[in-house]
C-alpha cells in the first residue's frame, strides 16, 4: 500500500462518525444528481414534444416537422459529451465538488431560461433557434453534472459496496422517467391540448420546467451545504491537461476498451428507451397512449429493482464477467423477446406488458453496473474525465440507430432490423467487456487505482 493509501486510512479510522456521514452525502448526491439529470432529458421528449407547434409556423411539411423535433433532442445530444470533456477536466483538476455545483447551476438556469421562451406568435422562427441554442447549452451542462458527482460518490464508497452503491445511484433514472411521465399526466389533465393557441401549448408545458429548474436549485443546495469534496481526489496528483492523459499510456487503452463497450451497451438501450415506444408498442402493436404509458411506468418500476439487482450480481460475481454473460443473453434472449413483440400484433395487453417488462428488464441491466466498472477504469486524476467521456462518447454512434434501421431495411423486414441491431449491440457490448480487466477489487487508494 501507498503511503497516500495509508494517510487516508488512518485518517478514516480516526474519524469514522465523519467519514460515513461524508459518504452518505455524497451518495444522496449523486442519487438527487442522476435523478436531476435524467429528468431534465425527458423533459422535451414527454413534456415538449406535444407543444413544439408552439414554436413553428402554422404551415409546415409533416417532414419539416419532423426535422424541427429531432434537433430539439439531436442538440442535447451533441452537447452532453462537449459537456464531459469539459466539466470532466475541471472535476479532475479543481474538484468533483466544486464541478457539480457548477455545472447543475448552468443546467438549472438554462431550464429556466427554456421556459420563458417566447412562441413563434412573438419572435418568429427566432423562437425555434433560441430554444435549440438554449437545449445545446442545457446538454452541455447535463453532461458534466454527472463526472463530478457520481466519481466523488464512488471514492467515498468501500470497494465492497460500490455495486451495490453503482446499482442504486443508476436506479434513479427509471425513477426520473416514471416522475416525468406523472408530472405531464397532470399537465395534460389540467391544461388542455389543442393547437399552438391552446393553453397547454402556451405555457402549460412550462411548469415541468419550472419544475426541473427548481430542483436543480435545490441540488446546488445541497451539495453547497452538505458534501464534502472527495478526499481520494483531494490526496492526488492534480494534472495540468488532464483531458490530453484519457487518449494516452494506459488511460487511453482504458477509455477505448470502455468505449467500445458503451457503445454496444448504448446501442441495445436506445432500443429499449426509444425505439420499443415510438415504433413497436405505438406502430407495430398500437396500444392507445394510455396503454402506452402505463405499460412503460410499469417497465421502468421494474428497472428500479433490477438495477439494484444488477449492482448487487455484479460485485458478487464480478463486473467483467456479468457483462461477458449479459452481452450474449442480450443478443439471444433479448432478440427472441423482441421478435415477439415486433411480430405480435394479436398478443393480448397483459402478454405484451409481461414481454415489455422481461425485455426492458434483460437489455437494461447492464446499468446498474456500469458506474463502478467504468470508474474503476481510470486513475484518480483523471477519472472524471474518462467516466464522463467513456460514458458519454460512447452514445453518439449509438444514437443514429434510425438511420442503421433503414439501411437494414432495405435487406430485410424492417421489423426484425432491430433484432439485427439488438444482436450486434449484445455481442459487440461482451467483446468489450472481454478486452478490459476485472476491476472490483480495484483500490482506489493505491498508485495505480486503475482496472488496467
Amino acid at each position: 500500500m501507498t503511503n497516500t493509501g495509508r494517510a487516508i486510512r488512518a485518517d478514516q479510522r480516526k474519524q469514522a462518525p465523519d467519514f460515513a456521514a461524508k459518504r452518505r452525502s455524497a451518495t444522496r448526491g449523486a442519487f438527487f444528481a442522476e435523478f436531476v439529470d435524467m429528468f431534465d432529458i425527458y423533459l422535451p421528449t414527454v413534456i415538449l414534444t406535444p407543444a413544439l407547434m408552439y414554436f413553428q409556423p402554422t404551415q409546415v411539411s409533416p417532414g419539416q416537422a419532423g426535422i424541427f423535433t429531432s434537433l430539439v433532442f439531436a442538440t442535447t445530444l451533441i452537447g452532453r459529451p462537449v459537456g464531459a470533456a469539459i466539466f470532466g477536466a475541471l472535476a479532475d483538476r479543481i474538484g468533483r465538488r466544486k464541478t457539480t455545483i457548477a455545472s447543475v447551476s448552468g443546467f438549472g438556469i438554462i431550464t429556466l431560461l427554456i421556459a420563458l421562451v417566447p412562441g413563434y406568435a412573438t419572435l418568429g422562427i427566432a423562437s425555434y433557434w433560441l430554444l435549440i441554442a438554449l437545449r445545446f447549452l442545457d446538454g452541455i451542462c447535463l453532461g458534466g453534472g454527472y463526472t463530478g458527482a457520481l466519481p466523488l460518490a464512488m471514492e467515498y464508497s468501500p470497494k465492497h459496496k460500490r455495486g451495490l452503491l453503482g446499482g442504486v445511484i443508476l436506479a434513479a433514472f427509471p425513477l426520473a422517467y416514471i416522475a416525468i411521465n406523472l408530472v405531464g399526466l397532470v399537465c395534460f389533465a389540467l391544461f388542455p391540448l389543442a393547437g399552438p393557441d391552446s393553453p397547454y401549448a402556451v405555457w402549460g408545458w412550462r411548469v415541468p420546467f419550472v419544475l426541473g429548474a427548481l430542483l436543480a436549485g435545490v441540488l446546488v443546495i445541497y451539495y453547497v451545504r452538505s458534501v464534502s469534496e472527495s478526499e481520494i481526489w483531494e490526496q492526488s496528483e492534480k494534472k495540468s491537461f488532464p483531458l490530453r492523459k484519457v487518449f494516452t499510456g494506459p488511460s487511453g487503452k482504458s477509455f477505448l476498451q470502455v468505449f467500445t463497450m458503451m457503445t454496444g451497451f448504448w446501442l441495445t438501450q436506445n432500443l429499449v428507451t426509444l425505439y420499443l415506444p415510438t415504433t413497436v408498442l405505438r406502430t407495430f402493436l398500437k396500444l392507445t397512449s394510455t396503454q402506452l404509458t402505463l405499460t412503460l411506468l410499469l417497465a421502468y418500476a421494474c428497472l428500479v429493482a433490477s438495477y439494484i439487482g444488477s449492482g448487487i450480481l455484479g460485485q458478487r460475481i464480478g463486473r467483467r464477467r456479468f457483462f461477458m454473460i449479459l452481452g450474449p443473453l442480450i443478443a439471444t434472449v433479448g432478440s427472441a423477446l423482441l421478435a415477439l413483440l415486433v411480430t405480435g400484433t394479436e398478443l393480448p395487453l397483459g402478454v405484451i406488458v409481461l414481454l415489455v417488462c422481461a425485455f426492458s428488464v434483460l437489455v437494461t441491466a447492464p446499468w446498474g453496473v456500469v458506474l463502478p466498472y467504468i470508474n474503476e477504469r481510470f486513475h484518480t486524476d483523471v477519472r472524471a474525465s474518462g467516466f464522463g467521456l467513456g460514458f458519454s462518447a460512447s452514445v453518439i454512434i449509438p444514437s443514429f440507430y434510425a438511420f442503421y434501421l433503414e439501411g437494414l431495411g432495405q435487406f430485410m423486414p424492417y421489423a426484425l432490423a432491430s433484432i439485427v441491431l439488438l444482436f450486434i449491440g449484445g455481442v459487440l457490448g461482451a467483446v468489450g467487456a472481454a478486452a478490459g480487466p476485472e476491476t472490483k477489487d480495484v483500490d482506489f487508494t493505491t498508485t495505480t487505482g486503475e482496472g488496467a
